[in-house]
């Protein structure tokens, strides 16, 4: 393991989960350590329900993402988005739309090919991925969601380039979470300026991403079904210890899965938020009875 482990090291990154995962200064730009993203915020009318929420039950929300796509929103709708976190102080992401589980392939609904997870699929899909950037931006929006490795590399190079705005954010999905410190480094190194890690990592495998990049760290506190369903409430005040700066995240265990979204379940899609909120304030609560 010696030769193995020198030559991870050579490349500046941990040989090894730290055993004893060691305390993260690392610190968002205005000095916190973490804040809160409420996902799966499909429009509009949801964003309200968060902002009301938060009021209520004085939760500081700091960013909200959709998940459906760019190209499932009206012009109207991220408009008013866009004015809703900009009254409120809250950064509205939006995923990009076009992905694998939208097009005609089938191979990524087989049980092998789920690893396609939401890529796209094409020289074509890519284009009009970058179509609907270019549309947000457009509208005022200047924080993306990516979940594919090509679409990242364009829009990296692309900022580069001075094709997109330099304060855009890039935030790569939880449908590509890297699993190790170099995953984690290749998608910073590609542009990703927030990364979602997977929810099942240990605190040791954390603290070694986190060693590895500057970049904010996304994490379900609560995972959906669909990437496993884990509840890690308790941890919280040690996922913020080790991999600060984060975005504590929350999904939901025994809910529908709503992509694409729309009208036709825009009540569940609704309720789902409301309840995040309440998981969200119940995360709040686990982190003051750790500080007292």
């Amino acid at each position: 393991m010696i030769e193995a482990k020198k030559i991870i090291a050579l490349q500046g990154l941990p040989d090894g989960d730290p055993a004893a995962a060691p305390t993260s200064t690392k610190r968002f730009a205005d000095g916190k350590a973490w804040k809160i993203e409420i996902p799966s915020t499909e429009g509009p009318k949801a964003l309200a329900v968060v902002i009301e929420e938060a009021a209520r039950r004085r939760v500081p929300v700091d960013r909200i993402s959709q998940g459906s796509g760019i190209m499932l929103l009206t012009d109207d709708e991220i408009l008013e988005m866009v004015r809703l976190g900009a009254e409120n102080n809250i950064e509205v992401n939006l995923f990009v739309g076009p992905r694998a589980t939208f097009d005609v392939g089938a191979q990524v609904f087989s049980p092998a090919g789920k690893s396609l997870g939401l890529s796209l699929r094409g020289a074509d899909q890519l284009a009009f991925a970058m179509e609907d950037v270019l549309r947000a931006l457009r509208l005022g929006i200047r924080s993306i969601l990516v979940s594919d490795l090509g679409n990242l590399m364009v829009m990296g190079e692309a900022k580069k380039r001075g094709d997109l705005p330099p304060d855009l954010i890039i935030k790569t999905s939880v449908m590509m979470a890297p699993c190790n410190p170099a995953s984690a480094r290749l998608l910073e190194d590609l542009g990703a300026t927030t990364i979602n890690i997977p929810s099942d990592l240990t605190i040791p495998q954390i603290a070694g991403i986190r060693a590895a990049i500057d970049a904010p760290i996304d994490f379900y506190v609560e995972a959906p079904d669909n990437i496993g369903g884990f509840l890690r409430y308790y941890e919280i005040p040690e996922l913020i210890r080790v991999a600060a700066p984060i975005y504590l995240k929350f999904g939901l265990r025994n809910s529908p899965d709503i992509y694409p979204c729309g009208t036709h379940i825009e009540n569940t899609a609704i309720a789902l938020t409301r309840e995040r909120m309440r998981r969200a304030e119940m995360a709040l609560g686990f982190i003051a009875r750790d500080q007292a």
